[in-house]
């Protein structure tokens, strides 16, 4: 300040440096809010992330041992197929011990997030959770479908670890394919050409 400035000349200069250091920390304010905001989202994000492979990293730990108890759920399954046919109570108490054990094991699968794959007769398709491993005319499965299930699949927490062996009707069967409209020349292949356990197993 100069000594021949006058009170209000003095006071206007006054205002405008405090107004000039208002917008700056008003600046400085907002920066810093930006910052603690991407801060505090980068720490969000790094938690889910965390949680989500730690969730990961327990439910599919499992995955093996799941896909190993897959062959007694089989072997369950076809002992039940064709149950001895006998009147005798112990052979009875056997047949109805297995369906138990089948039962009980199925329930210990759904409570562990295995879910079991077992289209019906007549179900669509899916490259993403079947395997077709033979083809077959059918006048009452169209082309593409599912005729029968030589093998359940399954799927852990909707990871597939097992497609669901199926055989499928044959282009020409049926009158129209499954969701209406004409039948793909390959109704059981992956879409975009991608291949998800979709192609015929000519060996079976």
């Amino acid at each position: 300040m100069s000594d021949d400035q006058t009170p209000a000349e003095d006071f206007e200069e006054i205002a405008d440096a405090a107004a000039d250091e208002l917008l700056s920390l008003r600046a400085e304010n907002q920066a810093l809010k930006d910052q603690v905001l991407r801060v505090a989202a980068d720490a969000e994000n790094t938690k889910r992330r965390t949680e989500r492979e730690a969730n990961d990293a327990r439910a599919y730990a499992i995955q093996k041992f799941a896909r190993d108890l897959l062959t007694v759920a089989d072997t369950l399954s076809r002992a039940l197929t064709t149950p001895p046919a006998s009147g005798e109570p112990a052979v009875n108490n056997f047949v109805v011990g297995v369906e138990m054990t089948e039962k009980a094991l199925q329930t210990a699968f759904e409570n562990n997030g295995l879910k079991k794959i077992d289209p019906v007769a007549g179900a669509k398709f899916d490259p993403h959770q079947h395997q077709a491993v033979m083809e077959q005319a059918s006048a009452d499965v169209a082309a593409g479908g599912v005729i029968s299930t030589l093998q359940p699949g399954y799927e852990l927490l909707g990871r597939l670890i097992r497609p669901a062996m199926v055989v499928v009707a044959a282009k020409g069967s049926g009158a129209q394919a499954p969701g209406g409209g004409d039948a793909p020349a390959n109704p059981y292949a992956a879409n975009d050409g991608e291949d998800s356990g979709g192609a015929v197993d000519t060996r079976a």
